[in-house]
């Protein structure tokens, strides 16, 4: 496929003070830069746009490419706020997020061949094609007929070993835009068809969507297997993998057919996170011959921002983070062969750090009296429904103050932010209602819908509350047009500044590798 020619693209000037220091870990809060030599100069425009016509770009030998669903400025600077507000109680300052430090911020626009306010197939499919589509449509060109061939794919034919690594179900729109090609993301079990296919090195994370077993389709674990897949299943075995190990899928434990990996702020010590993938992938993918490409998925960005639940989206922004730290430590022993990518796919939610009850002050620390995402509580809510299936607001109410802190009058050591005031207990108590009557799936477009967007009333309803308090805002329960920012470091970082198309990132990336 021939790509794109650079169209007098103006690249900005950096200039960057070169350090000799190792990138930590974020949970120091102290972050130093190793940078590409290349990226300490100070050039004109002029000077680096002739210097690139006649020298080759350095080709990257092990890329790392992490897409936050979901994931907009807003959401990156609310989890450095609120690790901010946690860590300096009395100032006003941000912890900053390892990733946000990385020497060249872009800006990437996102919208899609039918709207400004994309999914996830349409987005991933233009960052992994250089090609618009449209909205729920992987791998095909805007005529839903023309398969593209994607980045990965076209590394794996180069000699990379590939891996895919996701938080949700690795048949999810954002994962099989890396292999996938069907007119709509909603056909799970053919897509997941095409992932025992693709001969791809490494898959991890979550489940997959629609086994199969309906009308004679074959299991779709057997058509892994079949297809040389071994099937990983406990984190012993996981944390063993090495560069030996060749076409694995590691399935996070404790996980049904279906299953997303739950959310950070759900999980215990034990768990097996999306550092643990990243970090067993790069045991099976490290080798000395091509290298590898890592397209690493945190999926629930997106859905915390789909319920409108802060802390679980602030939780797994920062889990995100900790996740690239693990990139971070494999550049700092290969600096000179290494490029890091961190971007999203789109914003969800309207997602603000501000809002009209709050007026200029925020209080992102009350956040931390959240035990659970709305997920989790959904369960709680079922558990008490199915004791007492028309509760009471007294009899709720404990565990609401249990799990959100919220109370109706405040103690000797109550935080006055998390006093609910009429107008909070009305809303309560309407939801409460509502939960008991099942109204869960509100027509769009009614006073309901705009309440609960098709949530659980009361679960919905508390972390509104709850969030409003902080001084967090939403204006959705679907995705916006907000464009998204893109953080590189390493080989050709450089080429990832400025503003541009999604599609630009593909490009990008394919002009680097020479691939065709």
């Amino acid at each position: 496929m021939k790509l794109l020619k650079k169209t007098g693209a103006t690249l900005l000037s950096v200039s960057l003070i070169a350090g000799a220091c190792l990138l930590i870990s974020p949970s120091t809060n102290a972050l130093t830069k190793e940078l590409d030599p290349q990226l300490t100069k100070t050039t004109s425009i002029t000077e680096k746009e002739d210097k690139e016509d006649v020298e080759a770009l350095s080709i990257p030998k092990y890329i790392f490419a992490f897409i936050g669903d979901g994931m907009s400025h807003v959401q990156v600077n609310a989890a450095q706020v609120y690790n901010g507000t946690i860590n300096n109680k009395d100032e006003v300052a941000i912890d900053p997020l390892a990733f946000s430090q990385f020497p060249i911020i872009g800006n990437m626009y996102t919208q899609d061949a039918t709207s400004f306010c994309p999914d996830s197939a349409s987005t991933a499919t233009s960052m992994m094609t250089g090609e618009k589509t449209h909205s729920g449509v992987i791998g095909l060109g805007v005529d839903k007929t023309t398969v593209l061939d994607t980045l990965p794919e076209l590394l794996k034919e180069d000699g990379y070993k590939i891996g895919i690594v996701s938080t949700v179900t690795l048949n999810h729109a954002t994962p099989a835009a890396a292999y996938a090609h069907n007119v709509s993301r909603n056909n799970y079990y053919d897509i997941a068809l095409e992932m025992a296919t693709s001969n791809f090195d490494y898959f991890a994370g979550g489940e997959l969507s629609e086994k199969g077993k309906e009308d004679g389709e074959k299991d779709i674990y057997t058509v892994l297997e079949e297809n040389g897949y071994t099937i990983v299943r406990d984190k012993e075995t996981m944390n063993a993998l090495g560069s030996d190990d060749t076409k694995v899928y590691a399935i996070t434990p404790g996980l049904e057919t279906g299953d997303a990996m739950p959310y950070s702020i759900d999980i215990d010590e034990e768990s097996v996170t999306l550092v643990d993938h990243v970090s067993n992938g790069i045991n099976v993918l490290d080798n000395d011959d091509k290298g590898f490409f890592m397209w690493i998925e945190s999926g629930k960005i997106d859905w915390a921002g789909h319920a409108n639940d802060a802390m679980a989206n602030i939780g797994e922004t920062i889990a995100f983070d900790e996740a690239i730290q693990e990139a971070i430590n494999f550049y700092n022993e290969h600096p000179e062969e290494t490029l890091i990518i961190v971007t999203g796919d789109h914003e969800t939610g309207g997602m603000t750090i501000g809002q009209a009850s709050t007026g200029y002050d925020t209080a992102l620390a009350v956040l931390q009296n959240q035990t659970m995402s709305y997920d989790e509580f959904d369960n709680v809510v079922a558990d008490i429904l199915e004791k007492d299936p028309t509760p009471s607001f007294d009899d709720v109410l404990p565990i609401i103050t249990e799990n959100f802190g919220l109370v109706v009058e405040a103690g000797e050591d109550t935080n006055l932010g998390l006093v609910l005031n009429a107008y909070d207990l009305e809303r309560l108590e309407d939801a409460l209602i509502e939960t008991i009557l099942g109204n869960t799936d509100p027509v769009e477009g009614t006073r309901e819908y705009e309440l609960y967007g098709g949530y659980e009333p009361l679960t919905v309803t508390l972390t509104h509350i709850l969030n409003e308090k902080a001084g967090i805002g939403w204006t959705s329960y679907s995705h916006t047009g907000v464009p998204v920012p893109v953080y590189a470091m390493g080989v050709n970082a450089e080429k990832f500044g400025g503003s541009y198309d999604n599609t630009q990132l593909f490009h990008k990336l394919a002009e680097m590798t020479n691939v065709k």
